[in-house]
């Protein structure tokens, strides 16, 4: 079932668990995900970053759509670092149920208006809106990007932003970086950060950057009040190391018999993640709090 992001994230900030957000950008990575989350009753979060969506095209998103739609599990379609209103409104033609407005590196003052504009405009459909307050590492091999410099979230500007825009998830910068780590690099995440901002402020917070961070530093996160973690090239990368082995081995041509086993390779990881997350068999959590599905056609 589709259901938008606040309604999910209320379910896990109550229960205690985290929900893994996989960039998707074709119908592999699709199987991926929803496949394993139904395989393991756990709730999923299929983001799409604005690079992907011109890639993939706006029609994809009906077979996307149609088969979130006739799932028990609940998803969500979610855009990823959208950072201008066109992005914005293009995803909500396409039937997603929640947003992202990244306005991380503009001046406060300004993210603050960007986002609440965004927020104005999506809770009148009922799209859920993630704002972001701080910067993004980058390792330099990802399309989502980010800084050199990461600038940490601010816990009292985290608690100002929420209450001026009106958000119902926030982005948080403790740390990480889009990608795959170098050798050379070793991420540790400013939990002291996390626990302040969880002690100021009641919505749900992200944790983008999830991928190649130690284990133990993303499960503090959770237990802390992390309720959204960003994975994408963690399995990609899985995905892309089975399909170059198979490759660079035989002469074949043909998608089903080269994808198979990368879709399966890709799956370890997100079964992973979701355990993890401790997001394994929590579906019920939604059947009894009677989640709601979130009503696309009525854009």
């Amino acid at each position: 079932m589709l259901v938008n992001m606040k309604q999910l994230l209320e379910v896990a900030k109550e229960n205690k668990f985290a929900v893994g957000a996989f960039n998707v950008a074709d119908s592999n990575f699709l199987r991926v995900v929803v496949e394993e989350a139904e395989k393991n009753n756990a709730p999923a979060i299929i983001a799409v970053h604005p690079t992907e969506l011109d890639f993939t095209k706006d029609d994809f998103f009906e077979y996307v759509l149609a088969r979130i739609k006739n799932s028990p599990v609940p998803f969500v379609l979610h855009l990823d670092h959208g950072d201008n209103m066109g992005d914005v409104m293009r995803a909500v033609r396409c039937g997603f149920s929640s947003v992202m407005i990244d306005g991380s590196l503009l001046p406060f003052e300004e993210n603050i208006r960007v986002t609440k504009e965004v927020v104005d405009v999506c809770h009148k459909l009922g799209v859920s809106v993630e704002g972001e307050l701080g910067t993004i590492g980058k390792t330099g091999n990802s399309i989502e990007g980010g800084v050199s410099e990461i600038i940490y979230t601010k816990p009292e500007e985290a608690e100002e932003y929420i209450s001026r825009t009106g958000v119902d998830t926030l982005a948080v910068a403790i740390g990480t970086a889009h990608g795959i780590y170098p050798k050379d690099k070793e991420p540790k995440l400013r939990l002291d950060i996390l626990q302040e901002i969880k002690d100021l402020v009641t919505i749900p917070l992200v944790l983008h950057g999830g991928s190649a961070n130690p284990d133990a530093e993303i499960a503090a996160a959770v237990e802390i009040g992390i309720q959204k973690v960003n994975i994408s090239s963690d399995y990609k990368y899985a995905f892309y190391k089975k399909c170059r082995e198979i490759l660079s081995t035989t002469e074949l041509w043909d998608a089903n018999a080269i994808y198979p086993e990368c879709i399966d390779a890709a799956k370890a990881v997100v079964k992973y993640k979701m355990e993890l997350f401790h997001s394994v068999n929590q579906v019920e959590k939604y059947q009894q709090s009677n989640t709601p599905v979130w009503r696309s056609d009525l854009i």
